[in-house]
């Protein structure tokens, strides 16, 4: 990663998990100072959304942590995001297995080494939270809990990234 490194997360519809991961995780590149050393992403496995604002209940649930969510727009992901980003991360196991199957062999070996689980970066969630559930057809705690395993996984990624941009 030569100086420079980018990520992009990845969801179903880009409405709630990974905008609010991407949110979250611009804020704390800002904050570090990092934020022309890391670029940051999000999209959705499935093109439902497009265009769209992140959920609601996830714009209020990040802005009382102080991450602002709003600017945020939904995409697709798309095949040169693979060669685009140094890091595709997924929210679950579903997401992984479908990003796989988007990989053509060729990029097996060449580019599978990009695609990770998002929670493989916790330190606190990583023993007892393999994946980021949906809570968009849950209440107001699955957005919290979501806060909870992303804001520990956000840091171990920081970390992680510092480290090899040093």
């Amino acid at each position: 990663m030569a100086g420079k490194a980018s990520v992009v997360f990845v969801c179903t519809g880009n409405i709630c998990r990974s905008p609010t991961a991407e949110g979250m995780f611009l804020h704390k590149v800002a904050k570090a100072g990092l934020s022309h050393d890391i670029e940051v992403d999000s999209a959705g496995t499935h093109g439902y959304h497009v265009g769209e604002a992140p959920d609601p209940r996830s714009v209020k649930h990040a802005a009382l942590r102080g991450y602002d969510l709003s600017p945020l727009r939904a995409r697709r992901f798309d095949k040169g995001d693979f060669h685009r980003f140094d890091l595709v991360l997924a929210m679950d196991e579903g997401h992984h297995d479908h990003l796989s199957r988007l990989m053509q062999p060729s990029h097996g070996q060449k580019l599978g080494h990009k695609l990770k689980m998002m929670m493989g970066y916790s330190d606190k969630y990583r023993a007892s939270h393999r994946e980021v559930p949906d809570p968009y057809y849950g209440g107001p705690e699955g957005f919290e809990h979501v806060l909870d395993l992303l804001d520990d996984a956000t840091d171990g990624l920081l970390r992680e990234l510092r480290g090899m941009l040093q």
